[in-house]
């Protein structure tokens, strides 16, 4: 199977926020998305171009358009934001944004009436009826096929620590999982779905992805849920590590993160370097250590063992990556990575805020929602 690969204008960046909708008095997950959907479709068009739905009907996903900087992402998101809430605010719900809901039961959720969503149900049946989780993904353009399996190789190398800055999903049907991303492990658990192959030759994944076609496996490309994944009809890599993000600071700050990392390997590339990759079993030993332990994780930085406290290494690769942020014009909105480390990622967040309310969930649900439209407190 031949797959195209359409290059695009280097280090452009899209991002897909999915977004959870509550029931404002008592934090329960409402399954309402058909209606807001219908209510911000503008006249004579099929759906919202930039407000989509998703698996479950209390899921909207607001996506992005092609964008050249950080800063307009954040423009982009926050201009469908305020359409979202011009429809919901009227009906008493809202939104929040996290890895997963830190009660609402999962059997209890309805699923979009759509053929590919009850196909997936139909094919994995308990563990698809589980997938009350949410993330983050955020595309950064590339301008040459070559370039994308090193690309994606390499970004493994930081794919815990985007995980760890991003994780969310401490709780699930009201219990501490003890994880700081309950999410990372449940979503692995679909077909096609977790760490993605590391293959050297672009003609090594098109055989992978005949396979899949031919054994049924998929039935279209997108249905590779992979964690890091090309996207060839954008032009992309697609990160996809990330739990939901309750902010937007958040969601920019990783968006800017990805987008530098992308650029400085495409840099390095065109300079003739090799870049470096990690075994499969060191990245999949990151991934577990991540989700379990966030930011105190103690991750593998290379093939020989090294390792080093995650945070710590971030502190390091914010310092390498500034030129570059320079470069691509998004300085303010990487040093929100600073803003995650000096006062908690989201999972630490709500760890206070329910020990602070007497383990109150509800508590933490109202949190989320007041930093959906407020930020990270500080």
């Amino acid at each position: 199977m031949h797959i195209d690969f359409s290059p695009s204008r280097r280090s452009t960046v899209g991002a897909e926020w999915e977004l959870a909708l509550v029931d404002r008095r008592s934090g329960e997950l409402s399954s309402v998305a058909e209606r807001i959907l219908e209510a911000v479709r503008p006249d004579g068009q099929d759906e919202h171009p930039k407000i989509k739905q998703e698996l479950l009907l209390n899921t909207i996903e607001i996506i992005t358009g092609v964008c050249d900087t950080v800063g307009e992402i954040a423009a982009d998101l926050t201009e469908s934001l305020d359409t979202v809430h011009s429809v919901i605010d009227p009906l008493g719900v809202e939104l929040f944004c996290a890895g997963t809901h830190p009660f609402s039961p999962w059997y209890q959720q309805k699923v979009t009436d759509k053929a590919r969503y009850q196909k997936l149900i139909d094919r994995t049946q308990w563990w698809g009826r589980q997938m009350l989780i949410y993330g983050v993904h955020v595309h950064v353009g590339l301008d040459s096929r070559a370039k994308v399996l090193p690309v994606l190789d390499a970004l493994l190398n930081y794919a815990p620590h985007l995980q760890a800055l991003s994780a969310s999903s401490p709780y699930w049907g009201a219990e501490d999982t003890g994880y700081a991303s309950n999410r990372a492990l449940m979503f692995q658990q679909l077909p096609t779905a977790g760490l993605p192959f590391q293959f050297r030759e672009w003609s090594e994944l098109e055989n992978y992805v005949d396979d899949m076609f031919k054994t049924g496996v998929i039935d279209a490309f997108s249905e590779i849920r992979w964690d890091i994944r090309p996207a060839p009809h954008f032009g992309t890599i697609e990160m996809r590590v990330c739990d939901g993000l309750p902010t937007l600071e958040e969601v920019t700050a990783i968006a800017a993160l990805t987008q530098c990392l992308v650029d400085d390997f495409s840099r390095r590339l065109d300079d003739g370097e090799q870049l470096p990759c990690l075994p499969p079993w060191h990245v999949q030993e990151n991934k577990w250590r991540a989700a379990r332990y966030g930011l105190d994780a103690i991750v593998i930085l290379d093939a020989a063992g090294k390792e080093r406290l995650v945070t710590e290494d971030i502190w390091d690769v914010l310092d390498r990556l500034e030129p570059v942020a320079r470069r691509l014009g998004c300085v303010a909105e990487l040093r929100g990575v600073e803003t995650i480390l000096r006062y908690g990622a989201s999972y630490q967040r709500q760890r206070a805020v329910a020990k602070e309310h007497n383990g109150s969930l509800k508590a933490v649900v109202a949190s989320l929602v007041a930093e959906m439209r407020d930020g990270i407190p500080k």
